[in-house]
């Protein structure tokens, strides 16, 4: 039988256009039907729903695939509170490992320590057994390697950011970082990849964007990822993060000429560009464009007729890419940059004229709400850099989405895990009230908003016509006009740690193919 009909009926849908809906009807990939299931029509096959609730699909609007599979199998170190805990971790994985293999781990966050000291290259080697050893910091834009790694790449002493503790950033985190992932084979890699996607399909997630790069992932790896994109799997869309580097991007097949091109690192490593000083390091971090390299790479996206951005983080970074932004929109017209929907990924730090400038250049702003969860908030990451005013403003997303900027949520997985309810819940539950957004809004930015972001408009709703792309979830605390309930009843209960169980995947249907069911192996 070609293109069986599906008829699922019995639940709950989010679907704003008939609120009483209760099926729908899948055909031909897309949605053939709406209604309730009085008025059903017969179909090939009939999926009971039992009461649960069908929502679009999510998006994941910024993630490393190849990292996040490597991470669900390699050394997880998100959750250790201290240096001798690191190296307990190290000691454990490495633990009957052949000599000559690297020990890969992720996650580790000095800024929740008590004492935020990481150890050294030498302590970790010791831990390892003298193996080499790779621990990319939460923000995966500084690692801690060991004494063997460093001897492996005798080029990274004049790296800028090399440190002989062998806490590396900047040049040299990419010198060491290339080293470690060149020991994962390419079939390692395809495997995590795989991985990742199957990961993602059973949150709920039919479709990510994958950021990647020559300083982030070589060619083949991209171009693999691309390769099995929506065969079983969610569908990816790949942007390519190089300088001047339109052609290229179309070449590999990405839609976009941005993601992770660097206007400057992260909060978490120092490095993010912040126009005033960090209250825990010296200086402002680092700046890695100018306005003019800017302004030449969205006019060299715009010969190509692709979508442009840049990964930038602090105030001081956004405002140079803005500054790039107003002289291309001189050579080219406001009206065509905003056309374009370029992108600027993280925004963390921003002000009312950051924020006045994404509306009027129409930029994407690709966020992650999770960032705010982690390290919001007094006594966490962003008051150790910042201060805790200055990160009490950070993350802006509820001031962003008031003024009509376009946003789109992910996860940047693994800096934190792909976890799109969480997601939701956390811009709904900012650290700040005054950025808080309704679960509805911070929905819709982490669904419609993905699709949007790589301008395909008519993608995220249920509603006739449209394609069959939903998840169906168990709601363990209710649904409320259409949605499943994430915060507590209790107001002092509601805040990033809120108790409120999340919602749980049974199935994910993309284009009407199912790519995840609940129990299936």
């Amino acid at each position: 039988m070609t293109n069986p009909s599906t008829l699922y009926r019995g639940g709950v849908l989010h679907c704003p256009a008939d609120p009483s809906a209760t099926a729908l009807l899948v055909s031909g990939g897309r949605i053939s039907w709406l209604g309730s299931d009085a008025d059903a029509p017969s179909a090939d096959r009939v999926v009971d729903l039992a009461g649960a609730l069908v929502t679009p699909a999510f998006v994941d609007a910024h993630v490393h695939a190849t990292d996040t599979g490597l991470a669900l199998s390699g050394l997880d170190v998100s959750g250790v509170r201290s240096a001798a805990e690191l190296l307990d971790a190290v000691a454990g994985f490495a633990e009957g490992l052949p000599a000559d293999a690297v020990v890969l781990g992720h996650g580790w966050d000095e800024s929740s320590w008590a004492v935020p000291r990481p150890p050294d290259a030498d302590e970790v080697g010791r831990a390892a057994g003298g193996r080499r050893v790779y621990l990319s910091q939460a923000s995966i834009h500084s690692a801690l390697v060991s004494r063997a790694l460093l001897a492996a790449c005798p080029e990274v002493v004049a790296a800028a950011g090399y440190d002989a503790s062998g806490w590396l950033r900047r040049d040299a985190h990419h010198v060491v970082r290339a080293a470690a992932f060149g020991s994962v084979t390419r079939a390692q890699r395809v495997a995590a990849q795989r991985a990742a996607l199957a990961h993602a399909a059973s949150l709920g997630i039919a479709a990510v964007h994958e950021c990647g790069g020559p300083e982030i992932s070589d060619e083949e790896d991209f171009t693999g990822l691309l390769a099995i994109s929506g065969a079983g799997v969610p569908e990816v869309y790949g942007y390519w993060g190089e300088l001047g580097g339109a052609a290229r991007a179309r070449e590999l097949g990405a839609v976009g000429a941005g993601g992770d091109l660097f206007a400057d690192g992260a909060l978490g490593a120092r490095t993010a560009y912040v126009s005033e000083a960090y209250r825990d390091g010296d200086g402002c971090g680092h700046g890695y464009l100018t306005a003019g390299q800017v302004r030449d790479h969205l006019l060299d996206c715009a010969a190509h007729g692709l979508q442009g951005g840049f990964h930038a983080i602090g105030d001081a970074a956004i405002s140079t890419v803005l500054d790039g932004f107003a002289a291309a929109a001189e050579k080219l017209g406001t009206d065509r940059v905003r056309a374009a929907r370029h992108r600027v990924e993280h925004a963390e730090i921003m002000s009312k004229r950051l924020i006045a400038g994404f509306v009027e250049y129409g930029i994407v702003a690709s966020m992650q709400p999770a960032f705010d969860r982690l390290w919001g908030g007094a006594g966490r990451m962003y008051e150790s850099r910042l201060g805790l005013a200055r990160s009490l403003e950070s993350n802006p997303m509820g001031a962003m989405h008031s003024v009509g900027v376009a946003l789109a949520f992910g996860s940047d997985s693994p800096v934190t895990p792909l976890d799109p309810w969480g997601s939701v819940r956390a811009a709904a539950a900012h650290h700040n009230p005054a950025q808080r957004m309704s679960v509805r809004a911070a929905f819709a930015a982490h669904t419609r908003g993905g699709w949007r972001a790589v301008h395909l408009d008519a993608e995220g709703v249920l509603a006739l016509g449209a394609p069959a792309t939903f998840a169906v979830w168990d709601t363990p605390a209710g649904v409320e006009r259409g949605l499943p309930v994430l915060q507590s009843d209790d107001p002092e209960a509601r805040g990033p740690e809120d108790p409120t169980p999340l919602p749980v995947c049974r199935r994910t249907v993309l284009r009407g193919e199912v790519i995840y069911e609940e129990g299936s192996s």
